[in-house]
């Protein structure tokens, strides 16, 4: 008797698990994976790339268009080589183009492209302000010996100024024609005397000329603080 049920339970449990497994193959829908969690990529060694801002454009009254534009420019701060606090350094470097492009009335006879940069610094050190000093103390002891003491000081004090800007022009060329180009590549500028924020950014300045007129368009990049 007890085999038999035994018997008839099994079967009872395998006509079950059949069942069910023929449910989920019939037309059941599997249960879906648990989604994968998110990876964050950690970030890139930065290169020091930078936007470059809207070209200069400047039409001009003969009937000629100026532009002037930058591209592929790259400003990275480093450490600077004299390792003071007061120094900042950058490397930089880019490609800055100008053209000349319409249909003027007068003749072009060439002009200029230069290219540089202009640094600004928050708080500047100037003078140094340097004090020294001693003091002799004579002195006598309990037993009644006399002895003397003394002291030096020394007080360095800088002051402090408002922030300036300086204009690092790199290159100029004259052109013929109707076009120019200047390529910067792994050019190291710096600055003294800056003790708060600094800012970079680069600027490029383009003439055209005629026989009797001469006209100017500039670019200045997107300014970075450091």
């Amino acid at each position: 008797m007890l085999k038999t049920l035994v018997t008839l339970a099994a079967a009872c449990s395998l006509g079950s698990v059949a069942s069910l497994s023929g449910a989920i193959q019939s037309g059941a829908q599997p249960i879906p994976a648990p989604p994968a969690p998110d990876v964050a990529t950690g970030p890139g060694v930065g290169n020091g790339d930078v936007p470059s801002a809207a070209p200069g454009i400047l039409p001009t009254p003969e009937g000629w268009i100026l532009s002037v534009k930058a591209v592929g420019e790259t400003q990275l701060d480093v450490a600077p080589l004299t390792t003071a606090v007061s120094s900042r350094e950058y490397l930089v470097g880019g490609t800055f183009l100008g053209e000349v492009a319409g249909s003027g009335r007068a003749a072009l006879a060439g002009g200029t492209l230069e290219a540089g940069y202009q640094i600004g610094c928050g708080i500047s050190a100037d003078v140094v302000d340097a004090r020294f000093g001693g003091n002799i103390t004579p002195s006598l002891s309990s037993v009644g010996v006399p002895s003397v003491g003394g002291g030096l000081f020394a007080q360095i004090r800088p002051t402090l100024k408002p922030g300036s800007a300086s204009v690092i022009p790199v290159t100029k060329i004259q052109y013929e024609g109707d076009s120019a180009r200047v390529t910067i590549t792994g050019l190291r500028i710096k600055i003294d005397n800056c003790v708060g924020q600094s800012f970079i950014r680069s600027y490029a300045t383009f003439t055209s000329s005629t026989a009797d007129t001469q006209d100017v368009v500039s670019y200045v990049g997107v300014t970075k603080a450091v």
